[in-house]
């Protein structure tokens, strides 16, 4: 009899207090949609030898490229939580520190994907998309590069 109804009690314990799993347990971890970009401040040249300026769906951001000795420099610019899975028009421009004159120019658009913290049935749903600022080959992909 004993073992009848501890079977019962451990499967309900198990499933987290809900008999059919039905109650996610969430983390509250945030998340901001944006895109972001990285960069190999090295790949520019010596330190702060370029700005970088990253312009998505109007809105702008710039920063110069950083020390050579850093393994990669990150810049996000940020967007509107209820952006959903939108495409948005990203524009990359880097300038000289030493002429001004352009260095690489490049121009994309960007389709957002979902970014879930916290597991897909659980909020916030982010979008976000993610590039890297390449001194050749404009706007590539980040693949292989590893934030340290």
């Amino acid at each position: 009899m004993r073992r009848a109804l501890f079977i019962p009690f451990l499967a309900v314990a198990l499933t987290g207090c809900s008999l059919f799993g039905s109650d996610t347990l969430c983390t509250q971890a945030d998340a901001d949609s944006d895109v972001s970009l990285r960069w190999r401040p090295a790949d520019f040249g010596g330190p702060d030898a370029v700005t970088i300026r990253l312009c998505v769906d109007g809105t702008c951001k710039e920063r110069t490229s950083g020390s050579p000795e850093e393994p990669i420099a990150l810049m996000r610019v940020r967007l509107p939580d209820d952006i959903g899975p939108s495409t948005v028009p990203v524009k990359l421009t880097v300038t000289s520190a030493k002429n001004g004159g352009t260095v690489v120019e490049d121009s994309i658009r960007a389709r957002l994907t979902a970014q879930q913290p916290n597991g897909p049935s659980c909020s916030p749903t982010a979008w976000s998309a993610t590039y890297r600022a390449h001194p050749d080959k404009g706007l590539t992909s980040p693949k292989g590069m590893k934030l340290q």
